[in-house]
């Protein structure tokens, strides 16, 4: 059976059998569908990427007030696009290890404060210019900075000394880190010539594409930069464009006639119907992404953790798996890890809903009147119904929660981490100590849970120090334990990232860490002939 399957796979690969009717033999032979896409996307890139032409996708996550700056990064617009034309030092593989970029050795000292990248030779930004370690060292620097607002400034403040040595960059930390060369992954980071400091804006590093069209909350382009440091191996198009749609029906519409050649934020509800697509291939996978309810710690009414605590319990966290994601995903325990993460405890108990217990710390808390939850359809798919679902619940507790569905424009720029009560979502990190250090350690930028609890952030970082494995997992278990009982974080739970890629589409390679292959479909993917 391997062997017809091999041979069909490479059937599609060269174009003498659709997709189609390969799924279709496949399944007769009692293949499961995950495995036969993996056959295909191995059948393809055995045959080679096919050059040329224009990739383009449509996806939710932009609006008019996006900036190319990395450092201001935080929709799944600027974020896929940013993968065409940023360059980090190292990126996080689909298998969880590190490939290195423009670092080429990152090395560390026995106690883990000292770290010494090497930065590759040979490699070009978009303006011609060499990349030197002195751009390396701009770039953290610039991210360090509380003004440059970058939503890395909490990964990066364990930084004490940066210098220059001759073809590397070294870095003392404050306190040892493990797990320091994980965090220069962070899509934030991109490498721009001095940092970003004379222009941020510049759309310039040393990605596979450069910048030709910047129209905030509409459309976004490049073309193939010629001088691309790993040639061939990403890039396959000439060009290619995102397509700002935050519509999931007119999203689905743009794909279904050919308009884009791929979307993200497939609404669960809808899956079954787009599988039926000719040519359509949804494309799904587990991580570590999760759809939160974030409380404002500091805030009244939910500086109150008895009212957080009957907030959390008045939610029912299997109803709205079923409803909201129909089973793509898994339930949440209102911490911002799961098993997808080394080192987590899978015996930490499962938050259940219990609306008598709910109506019991909520009255303990002594709040009376509605609550205000803010909403919007970009929030994550299916959030509003979400918002109404938890209404319902809530209110078996006696809980009252009025809901404010805001515009999808602007709604990261006015609502997210600005309003006291409202959804979100989260794409997960490559490390329990970089989730919490981008959003929960009391100086986080993107702190939108204001949790601020200076015991939780000597938690942090004395565990990033900490060499012994065991011990480090005791203390991440602790970590989640407080966050659980007493942040300001709701997480019902953790989703599965559902893409779907259009007819011809080759070369697809599922990222449990962010949708869309990890941010690099457009740069991966291309078109059969």
């Amino acid at each position: 059976m391997s062997k017809e399957l091999e041979f069909l796979s490479h059937s599609v690969a060269r174009g003498k059998l659709s997709r189609r009717d390969f799924l279709g033999r496949a399944a007769a032979l009692g293949v499961s569908a995950a495995f036969a896409n993996t056959l295909l996307s191995d059948a393809a890139r055995a045959e080679g990427p096919v050059k040329g032409g224009m990739l383009k996708a449509g996806l939710q996550g932009g609006e008019s007030s996006n900036v190319l700056d990395p450092a201001l990064n935080l929709s799944q617009v600027n974020f896929s696009f940013g993968k065409c034309w940023g360059e980090l030092l190292v990126e996080l593989k689909p298998d969880g290890g590190l490939e290195n970029r423009i670092a080429e050795e990152i090395g560390s000292s026995p106690d883990a404060k000292t770290w010494t990248m090497k930065i590759r030779k040979g490699i070009q930004f978009h303006d011609g210019k060499e990349v030197a370690p002195a751009d390396v060292m701009a770039t953290l620097e610039r991210h360090a900075d509380e003004k440059s607002k970058s939503a890395a400034l909490g990964i990066l403040q364990g930084i004490d000394t940066m210098k220059v040595d001759g073809d590397a960059v070294v870095v003392t930390l404050k306190d040892a880190n493990a797990d320091f060369p994980y965090l220069m992954a962070d899509y934030h980071l991109v490498i721009q010539p001095n940092g970003g400091k004379d222009n941020p804006n510049a759309g310039i590093s040393a990605g596979p594409y450069k910048v030709t069209v910047n129209e905030p909350g509409v459309r976004y382009g490049g073309e193939k930069f010629a001088n691309y440091w790993q040639g061939d191996k990403l890039g396959h198009a000439d060009q290619v464009e995102i397509v700002v749609i935050n519509d999931p029906t007119a999203r689905t519409a743009a794909l279904q006639g050919g308009q884009v050649n791929m979307i993200n934020r497939v609404e669960p509800k809808i899956v079954d119907l787009i599988k039926r697509v000719p040519g359509v291939t949804i494309q799904t996978v587990s991580g570590r992404g999760f759809y939160p309810f974030n409380m404002f710690c500091d805030t009244a009414p939910f500086d109150n953790n008895d009212l957080r605590m009957a907030l959390k319990l008045a939610m029912d966290r299997d109803e709205m798996l079923d409803k909201i994601l129909r089973g793509y995903g898994e339930v949440g325990n209102d911490m911002p890890v799961n098993k997808a993460y080394p080192l987590f405890s899978d015996d930490i108990e499962q938050r259940k809903f219990d609306p008598e217990k709910a109506a019991e710390f909520y009255k303990k808390s002594g709040h009376s009147g509605s609550i205000l939850l803010r909403t919007s359809d970009v929030a994550f798919p299916g959030a509003v119904d979400a918002a109404q679902l938890y209404q319902q619940s809530c209110a078996k507790a006696g809980i009252k929660i009025e809901i404010k569905r805001e515009p999808g424009d602007g709604y990261w720029s006015e609502v997210w981490n600005k309003q006291p009560f409202s959804l979100s979502y989260w794409g997960g990190r490559a490390t329990q100590d970089q989730m919490y250090s981008t959003a929960y350690i009391s100086s986080a930028d993107w702190n939108d849970t204001r949790w601020k609890r200076p015991e939780f952030d000597k938690m942090v970082i004395a565990a990033r120090g900490e060499l012994d494995e065991a011990k480090r997992k005791k203390m991440y278990r602790d970590m989640g334990l407080m966050m659980r009982d007493e942040g300001g974080l709701l997480v019902p739970f953790f989703n599965q990232y559902i893409d779907a890629s259009g007819k011809g589409v080759q070369g697809w390679v599922n990222n449990p860490a962010q949708e869309m292959c990890g941010g690099y479909a457009l740069a991966m993917c291309w078109l059969e002939a």
